[in-house]
């Protein structure tokens, strides 16, 4: 008899689970949108978007700064993916490339531009922050032994690429994409372009103060 009490509840386990991975896929999607396109919205309208109750937001995210976290690390952790698919190219400067259309496709700069400064980040973060400065470290000198990329950028210079793509917003998001691939490619064109940059590279840490809550 105990068997047979005990396997109903085993087998529904995994449908909960599933279930439960749909509601907070559905949930950081709607998150994404609410967000992006006003970052004081609040998390009601989230589970709104998302069409779960509140409650069973609450249950995965006790806050609003939660949920903007994991909305932000998860940007993180997908870059850090296209960073290390971008040194599986035995082409440097190709790796190069196809990294930052990865990353402009998938819109990750997005979340840097409009969330920054509106939640506290924690030291959880610091290993992904840490590995993204590894690879992009090893993207740029990879893409320098190639010989097109020119001498004097930096990885800090990436980001303000790829932000400068992320900020080019449309109402309709294929012309959008297709825009700011079209303003990337001329920013290529740029990284392998011979000649001294005008002013000193941005410094280390330059942009950090807008993760900071409240700098907007």
């Amino acid at each position: 008899m105990p068997k047979s009490v005990e396997a109903p509840a085993q087998r529904a386990l995994p449908g909960r689970k599933a279930q439960a991975a749909r509601n907070d896929e559905l949930i950081l999607a709607a998150a994404r949108d609410v967000f992006l396109a006003d970052p004081k919205a609040p998390i009601a309208a989230v589970a709104e978007r998302a069409g779960v109750g509140i409650s069973a937001l609450y249950r995965r995210y006790p806050g609003k700064e939660d949920l903007l976290r994991t909305l932000c690390y998860a940007g993180l952790n997908r870059y850090n993916v296209e960073a290390e698919a971008a040194l599986e190219d035995s082409d440097g400067w190709q790796g190069l490339v196809g990294f930052l259309e990865r990353v402009v496709d998938a819109d990750v700069h997005s979340l840097t531009t409009h969330l920054a400064g509106t939640f506290t980040p924690d030291d959880s973060i610091l290993p992904a922050v840490m590995r993204s400065s590894e690879l992009n470290d090893e993207i740029l000198r990879r893409a320098r032994e190639s010989g097109r990329l020119r001498p004097d950028i930096t990885t800090a210079d990436l980001g303000l690429i790829l932000e400068s793509c992320a900020a080019i917003t449309l109402p309709d998001p294929t012309r959008t994409a297709q825009l700011r691939r079209r303003i990337l490619a001329l920013l290529i064109d740029g990284l392998a372009t011979p000649g001294p940059l005008p002013g000193p590279p941005p410094a280390p840490g330059e942009f950090a103060h807008r993760w900071r809550p409240n700098s907007r």
